[in-house]
């Protein structure tokens, strides 16, 4: 069997391609990593200093309309800006799933891609619909059906959706990528600090059932887990090289220079 010149003279340049096209890859996924922790951290700093977030929602539905209404622009923008931290990690979720051909990453593609998405609806209520329920609610006052239809609302998108489905995929994500990385080299405390993380999320879920010191488990986590985050952007970086030799990387370099000999 003879070897074809022009397949192995494609191999190089395809694999260079290859290399750039990893190296851009790593650099993105690392770049909106740390735009979605600023974006994330940002918007609830804001909203506790203009809306006392999330505290505010343990108040009656009246008294929050209000107090949205008193600051609605600075309300609406600090909500929209968390929610395109969240939607970041569509983006984040399939970019990562790159990283490994592994079934378990698969899923974790699926999971990261969800979390994004129920987040993002749940918090787009404040700038979509909430505006118009509290402006409603300060015509018809104390009796207006506004302060009913939102606590509806935060009860489906806020509670259920964001909230407790935002918990479980968000941790499934996490565990699921901490392990699959972990697998291919990263070092052992990044994948025991994903695994950490991703439990005190999960913790969240018993908050409806007002299981002590839950609310205070669920935020240290989301603490840990945007270092776990902060933590991936330099380690992706730091090891693209070592990405870029992987299986995919290799099928891809194979399929370029199969091309180019056609």
């Amino acid at each position: 069997m003879t070897s074809n010149p022009s397949v192995s003279g494609a191999v190089a340049p395809a694999s260079a391609r290859t290399a750039r096209t990893t190296s851009t890859s790593v650099g993105a996924t690392a770049v909106l990593l740390i735009a979605a922790v600023v974006l994330m951290n940002a918007g609830l700093s804001g909203l506790g200093s203009v809306f006392d977030y999330p505290d505010v929602l343990s108040r009656p539905a009246a008294e929050v309309l209000a107090m949205f209404r008193a600051d609605q622009t600075g309300v609406v923008t600090w909500f929209t800006l968390l929610a395109l931290g969240a939607a970041l990690f569509v983006p984040i979720a399939i970019l990562i799933g790159r990283l490994d051909n592994s079934a378990w990453m698969r899923r974790a593609v699926w999971l990261g891609v969800a979390a994004g998405l129920v987040q993002v609806v749940g918090l787009l209520r404040w700038p979509l619909l909430v505006p118009a329920l509290a402006d409603r609610a300060a015509r018809e006052g104390e009796t207006s059906s506004a302060t009913s239809t939102f606590e509806s609302l935060n009860r489906l998108l806020g509670t259920a959706l964001g909230e407790m489905g935002g918990y479980l995929l968000t941790a499934a994500w996490t565990a699921i990528v901490a392990y699959c990385l972990l697998r291919r080299g990263f070092p052992r405390w990044f994948g025991a600090l994903g695994a950490v993380s991703a439990l005190a999320i999960l913790t969240g879920l018993l908050t409806p059932l007002h299981v002590p010191a839950t609310q205070q488990i669920n935020f240290f986590g989301y603490i840990l887990w945007s270092c776990w985050l902060l933590a991936l952007a330099p380690l992706l970086l730091l090891r693209s090289r070592a990405i870029a030799g992987t299986p995919i990387a290799r099928t891809k370099v194979r399929a370029d220079a199969l091309d180019e000999s056609m």
